[in-house]
């Protein structure tokens, strides 16, 4: 159980012994001044609001029901009604000695079934920079609810169904006409595609033979089927790679695409019609809802059939959002799309609930983020202004930080040199991005987030380096003995190391990853303040507080490496 939890439980019982009617929250959180204790609740208030009396007099009344003399060394009232709580040392040291940062799962958390959607590249083309953040922050959020003991299943829908396919179809059959091998033919998707644009914007017998292959493909055509297939696989190759190179948890298990739902489409958009929520609308169908109403008072409209029987993202996704709710009975869904999608995500889930194919009781969330902008304060294009694929940032980052780690460490071979790098300059770019506020724009930036210093992806993984590197000089200590807290630096890295499943529970709760990232750089820099003023290998420390200090720096690395793991960024012994 978190430290926060543990504190409001025994709050909690404390307002109930009192009195207090149970809907009155503790309100317990950490303390922002160490001189008013270590944590604070601050429930009295509501619950004076709510009982129309005196917010002293009911934390008088709490704290005389409080039972916490094995946590707390003292207990106090400030102010209109603060309780404050200042922690036992010794009950700190058990709890930091006690602490398994890699065993996070929550037996509570098992039975709840969460739906993540993210990533979801167009498989028409390369995956490019305007997907890093949608695939690393549900990448983020996603490890971190699977740490909790949260039942997750992860979706990728991808883009890999419509009518740009009949285009793309109908050129890959050319080409292999000519001999061309479909691998070599899509290397680079992005050539492929704009070759297939061109034809079709200029060829009109290759235009009409795509519109062709697209009814073909709808119908169920087996060799438009097979050729769809090819392309499919090596589309979904290539994103792979991206995600291995990336250290991102999706795989080939997670897709589901939007041509996963095409058989759906048809009943669905009947049952819209059969409750008169979608009507005929110039021959398309389109549900029109009162609940997005524009200033002038007229409904957002929100077409779920073309005029010529074609279907749209909107159809597609509601199709997705029933079969996540009743097939895989999520209680909660999650999408991570950015947020020009926001009314399309607000139609979605309004459409929904109202055809009753998701139940009021699940929760919907649609979990935007801002853009990745160059230095000119634009979207992140490459000089001539192309946009920039996601491949090609990942390698200039690792190389980028082969450079700087061959400056600082220039005797290690070459091999442990790359392979460094990679985590580096992987854990540099992810780390950039997940810091800031996900719903921030942020500014790209290779200096900044390939520094040593600040808060950091490379800071972090060396505080963790720096850590093991002290362990690996004090072979023979004991590591895994008593931790003692004595000193103040001592008991405020104990206290911070404790909140890790709170701060986790948060990131999982609010589905902002910047959370952790601020926590663990907070983590790294009490390690250092601790560091400096609690000396641990030099002489005239005496054992036990050496072993003391040892194993509090054990557990402080076992959480960095934990923490970052959780935003998908790896650790090293050595850098």
């Amino acid at each position: 159980m978190s430290l926060r939890n543990i504190l409001s439980e025994r709050v909690s019982q404390a307002m109930q012994a009192a009195g207090i009617p149970a809907e009155c929250q503790p309100h317990v959180a950490p303390s922002k001044n160490a001189n008013f204790g270590d944590y604070q609740a601050n429930g009295a208030m509501g619950a004076a609001k709510a009982m129309k009396s005196n917010p002293r007099a009911i934390a008088q009344s709490i704290v005389e029901h409080l039972s916490i003399d094995d946590i707390a060394s003292k207990v106090e009232i400030a102010g209109p009604g603060f309780i404050n709580i200042h922690l036992h040392n010794s009950w700190l040291g058990e709890k930091a000695q006690a602490l398994t940062a890699n065993q996070g799962s929550d037996d509570a958390n098992t039975t709840k079934t969460i739906v993540v959607d993210y990533s979801g590249p167009n498989l028409a083309k390369e995956m490019h920079v305007g997907h890093l953040r949608s695939t690393i922050i549900g990448d983020a959020v996603v490890r971190t609810m699977e740490y909790l003991g949260y039942n997750v299943n992860r979706q990728n829908h991808v883009g890999d169904w419509g009518t740009q396919f009949g285009m793309l179809i109908a050129h890959l059959e050319s080409e292999m006409a000519k001999g061309e091998n479909p691998a070599l033919a899509l290397k680079d998707l992005e050539v492929f595609y704009q070759q297939a644009k061109v034809r079709f914007d200029k060829e009109p017998d290759f235009a009409n033979t795509a519109r062709e292959y697209v009814v073909k493909l709808q119908g169920g055509d087996e060799k438009m089927l097979a050729l769809w297939q090819q392309f499919r696989d090596i589309s979904l190759m290539h994103s792979q790679e991206i995600y291995q190179h990336l250290n991102v948890s999706l795989n080939e298990s997670h897709v589901r695409g939007e041509s996963a739902y095409n058989d759906d489409l048809a009943t669905l958009v009947k049952e819209l019609q059969t409750q008169k929520l979608a009507v005929t609308d110039n021959g398309a169908q389109v549900v029109f809802l009162e609940e997005l109403a524009n200033k002038d008072g007229e409904p957002s409209p929100v077409i779920v059939q073309k005029a010529d029987g074609g279907y749209l993202y909107a159809t597609t996704d509601l199709a997705g959002l029933r079969y996540r709710a009743n097939t895989l009975n999520a209680q909660r869904i999650l999408y991570f799309i950015d947020a020009r999608q926001s009314l399309h995500m607000q139609q979605v889930f309004i459409t929904a609930r109202k055809a009753g194919f998701v139940d009021e009781n699940v929760s919907l969330e649609h979990h935007p983020f801002g853009t990745m902008m160059g230095s000119d304060g634009k979207p992140f294009k490459t000089r001539t202004g192309g946009t920039v694929k996601l491949a090609a940032l990942v390698t200039e980052a690792c190389e980028r930080a082969l450079a700087v780690v061959k400056e600082k460490n220039p005797a290690l071979d070459a091999q442990e040199l790359q392979a460094i790098a990679d985590k580096i300059g992987v854990g540099a770019v992810k780390y950039a991005d997940l810091c800031k506020t996900r719903t921030n724009d942020y500014i790209f930036n290779w200096e900044t987030m390939l520094s040593f210093e600040g808060n950091t992806g490379p800071y972090l993984q060396y505080a963790y380096t720096r850590i093991r590197s002290i362990l690996r000089k004090a072979e023979g200590n004991k590591l895994n003995g008593p931790i003692v807290i004595e000193a103040e630096q001592e008991k405020a890295l104990a206290i911070k190391l404790l909140q890790f499943h709170d701060c986790a529970e948060q990131v999982a709760a609010e589905a902002l990853p910047h959370l952790m990232c601020t926590y663990l750089y907070d983590l790294a820099s009490l390690f250092m303040t601790f560091y400096e003023a609690c000396p641990i290998l030099k002489e005239g420390v005496s054992e036990e507080a050496k072993n003391s200090r040892l194993c509090l720096s054990v557990r402080v690395s076992e959480v960095l490496e934990a923490g970052l793991g959780l935003l998908g960024i790896e650790v090293m012994e050595r850098m």
